[in-house]
C-alpha cells in the first residue's frame, strides 16, 4: 500500500512511521504541518523545523504545509496537504494519535472525504507499554518541551531511557501525568533510531523557560554517521 505519515518529528509520528515500514507499506512521503501558532490544537510545534533534517536522515521525501494554526481553520491546511498526497497516489495516511479524539476524529473525517485510509496503529495502547515499546524499539527520544506539574527545567534535552521512564512513573503517581504525554504534558524530538540512516547531532540549542514550563529549541543541527 502506498502510504504517507503525518510527521512532526516527535516520538508518536516516528513510531507510526516505524509501524508502517514494518507492516510492509511503501512509505513514499512524510507530511509535515508547520504551524505558526505555538498554541495549535492540532499540530506539534517545538523544533518542527527539524523535520527537513529528519526526512533526510530517514531517506523519505517530505511535503511541508504552512498553517497559521488557527483552531479549526488549520484543518483546511491539513486537507490541502492530504489532497497533495492523494494526487500523488497515496492510499493511506498514518498518524501517531494515541488518545486525542479531537485530533484523530478530524484527521479521519478529512481522510474519508478524500478517500484516503487513516491509520493510527497505537490508538489506546497502554501508556506504559507504549513507552516501553518506544525505548525497546531503539529510538533515541529527547524531551523538547515540558508543560506539566512535576516536570521541571532539568527534563529539557533529556533522553527518555528506562531510568527516565521510571522517574516519570513516580511523578505520574503524584500528578497523574500521562506517561506518553498525550495530554500535552511534554513534547519530544527523535534524533536516532533503527529506521534512521543517519543520526541527528545537535550542535546548538537554547532553553526557553517560563516559571513552570519551557522548551528546548534546537538552533543548529546536522546529520552524522550512525555510531
Amino acid at each position: 500500500m502506498k502510504s504517507a505519515v503525518l510527521f512532526s518529528g516527535g516520538k508518536d509520528s516516528v513510531m507510526a512511521l516505524n509501524y508502517a515500514i514494518n507492516n510492509g507499506d511503501d512509505v513514499e512521503y512524510l507530511l509535515s504541518m508547520k504551524s505558526q501558532n505555538d498554541e495549535s490544537y492540532m499540530f506539534h510545534v517545538p523544533n518542527i523545523h527539524l523535520t527537513d533534517l529528519q526526512s533526510e536522515a530517514l531517506g523519505i521525501p517530505i511535503i511541508e504545509v504552512i498553517t497559521a494554526g488557527v483552531k479549526e481553520e488549520e484543518l483546511e491546511d491539513l486537507k490541502e496537504g492530504l489532497k497533495q498526497l492523494k494526487n500523488l497516489g497515496i492510499e493511506a495516511i498514518y498518524t501517531g494519535a494515541l488518545f486525542s479524539t479531537y485530533q484523530k476524529s478530524r484527521i479521519e473525517k478529512l481522510s474519508d472525504e478524500l478517500d484516503i485510509k487513516a491509520i493510527s496503529p497505537y490508538w489506546h495502547m497502554d501508556p506504559k507499554e507504549y513507552m516501553d515499546l518506544v525505548i525497546d524499539s531503539g529510538f533515541k527520544v529527547m524531551i523538547s518541551g515540558v508543560f506539566a506539574e512535576g516536570l521541571d527545567q532539568s527534563w529539557l534535552g533529556k533522553i527518555i531511557d528506562k531510568e527516565a521512564l521510571s522517574q516519570l512513573e513516580k511523578i505520574s503517581e503524584k500528578t497523574y501525568l500521562h506517561l506518553a504525554f498525550e495530554g500535552g504534558e511534554a513534547e519530544t524530538l527523535v534524533i536516532d533510531g533503527p529506521i534512521f540512516k543517519k543520526r541527528i547531532e545537535i550542535l546548538k540549542a537554547d532553553i526557553d523557560w517560563h516559571n513552570d514550563n519551557g522548551t528546548y529549541n534546537v538552533i543548529d543541527a546536522r546529520l552524522a554517521d550512525k555510531e
